[in-house]
């Protein structure tokens, strides 16, 4: 963030200042919610946890470096304090904070997209800076992942680790840009109509990307077509096209297509459809499911090989080659970053494999029955790219916020299983998502022990350490918290036998 004083602090966030004797300190460093990661010279946010509330922890995020604090209440050390929100007042799209009673955390997260706004602009008219947003029911990540690869070449690109694109995530992340920034890559998710467009009010992206409309969260939305009015508000956010904006949007989504009337940016298309304005052509998989194909666009044309596992991942480099170029790139540096980026996301398509051959292949960050498709036909095209087909095995647990779906999204999976002729599923859980994997796949026409069904992840493990081979392929993916990563750690933790 730029450097600013506590009192001009307060003034943005519309706070006061408690215990501070000198109002005109500057916070040199950055915005901290974890006082365990505090530095010289930053912010601590003080936020209400499951099991702890930050204002608990003030005092010694203070005598760790911190320069004062932003929180809902005074806390006997320099503090911007702002007023809770009351839950009947707090807007709909306000981040759900567990033990959030009183609408401080509410307050505090106001006050923190308050203050990103104010350094966003102040940077927008002190270095131009280029805020780039992407949006999607799934993708976001990993095309965050590929946009910081092709953009850091041109220059000091910030983007979220992991998924940080929520009310906290994407301000902090905002926050971490300063005066050397000169991309700053966001992610924006949605639970609702609104929050797309919040988001996009806290850090007024330049450049937007729409992925996909699917049907993740889709027990919040209740349509795919709700879905696609709110992943479209990104586009409305963009500036005109004479002001620079420009809308990257999926040529191969005909949801995505449809928001083209929404923007006054400069539209973009992507994909692998004749009217896309960047394009893939003559796709091609290696053995580890890893993409190859010519990138045809009105700059020229050039081979791509990607580091990324999946074909899915075509789509997510298009996108990000198509801003990248918007940026000022040439096809050659676009190439060899996409050449060379791998994920950098944990947990996201992480394919690593033991010493008796046995791939793991780890994507159990989250789920979502788009990106669990796509990870399944990822899994199918491995197993078959080699003489000799390996065993393939889907370790699978639930996908959560679904809504009244669930069951009929999660039957769907267990079929298109054994339609790819997956050999061996193992579905995890109790409840009657994962009853309707597993039954689905028997219904599809999977009987004996092609499709098992387990309690948890420590059974998973059993059944693995017992029937796995030598070279099997092993995919473990469920929503995040379901924690079915447990699965594979353990995998990869064993000796080859």
């Amino acid at each position: 963030m730029i450097s600013m004083t506590l009192q001009q602090i307060a003034t943005i966030v519309g706070g006061t200042l408690h215990d501070a004797l000198d109002p005109t300190v500057v916070i040199t460093g950055g915005v901290e919610f974890d006082s365990r990661k505090v530095g010289a010279g930053d912010l601590f946010l003080a936020l209400p946890g499951a099991r702890v509330d930050g204002h608990e922890h003030a005092a010694a995020a203070v005598a760790a470096g911190a320069v004062a604090v932003l929180g809902a209440r005074p806390v006997g050390v320099p503090a911007i304090v702002v007023e809770p929100t009351p839950p009947t007042e707090t807007p709909s799209n306000a981040m759900a904070l567990e033990h959030d009673t009183d609408g401080s955390g509410a307050a505090v997260l106001t006050a923190l997209g308050k203050l990103a706004r104010a350094s966003v602009d102040a940077l927008a008219a002190e270095t131009g800076i280029t805020v780039v947003g992407v949006t999607g029911s799934s993708g976001k990540t990993s095309t965050k992942d590929l946009l910081a690869a092709v953009l850091s070449p041109l220059g000091s690109t910030i983007a979220p680790p992991g998924s940080f694109n929520n009310e906290l995530g994407h301000p902090w992340t905002a926050l971490r840009a300063d005066e050397s920034t000169r991309f700053l890559v966001l992610e924006l998710s949605a639970r609702g109509p609104g929050h797309v467009r919040t988001l996009a009010e806290i850090a007024p992206p330049k450049i937007g990307v729409v992925l996909n409309v699917g049907t993740a969260h889709l027990g919040e939305f209740g349509s795919r077509e709700v879905i696609a009015q709110t992943k479209g508000e990104l586009v409305e956010a963009l500036p005109s096209a004479a002001d620079g904006g420009v809308a990257v949007l999926n040529a191969d989504d005909p949801l995505v297509v449809a928001m083209a009337p929404r923007t006054t940016a400069r539209v973009v298309l992507v994909g692998q459809s004749d009217d896309a304005d960047v394009k893939a052509v003559d796709v091609v998989l290696d053995g580890e499911a890893r993409a190859s194909f010519t990138l045809q666009s009105p700059a020229g044309t050039i081979p791509i090989t990607l580091a990324v596992h999946g074909e899915h991942q075509v789509g997510n480099a298009l996108s990000a080659a198509a801003v990248a170029l918007e940026c000022g790139a040439s096809l050659e540096q676009i190439a060899e970053s996409l050449g060379t980026a791998h994920a950098a996301s944990v947990r996201r398509m992480d394919v690593q494999s033991r010493a008796d051959g046995v791939t793991v292949i780890n994507d159990s960050y989250n789920a979502n029955p788009d990106s669990m498709r796509a990870a399944l036909k990822a899994l199918v095209s491995m197993s078959r790219a080699t003489d000799v087909p390996r065993r393939s095995w889907a370790v699978l647990g639930e996908m959560g916020e679904l809504g009244p779906d669930s069951v009929t999204e999660h039957d769907a999976i267990g079929r298109l299983a054994v339609r790819l002729a997956v050999s061996k599923l193992v579905v995890v859980g109790t409840g009657r998502p994962s009853h309707a994997m597993h039954q689905g796949a028997v219904m599809e026409g999977s009987w004996g022990d092609e499709a098992a069904l387990v309690p948890d992840a420590a059974a998973a493990v059993d059944l693995l350490d017992q029937q796995v081979q030598p070279g099997d392929l092993v995919l473990v993916k469920a929503s995040q918290s379901i924690g079915l990563w447990v699965v594979a750690d353990e995998l990869l933790s064993r000796k080859a036998t």
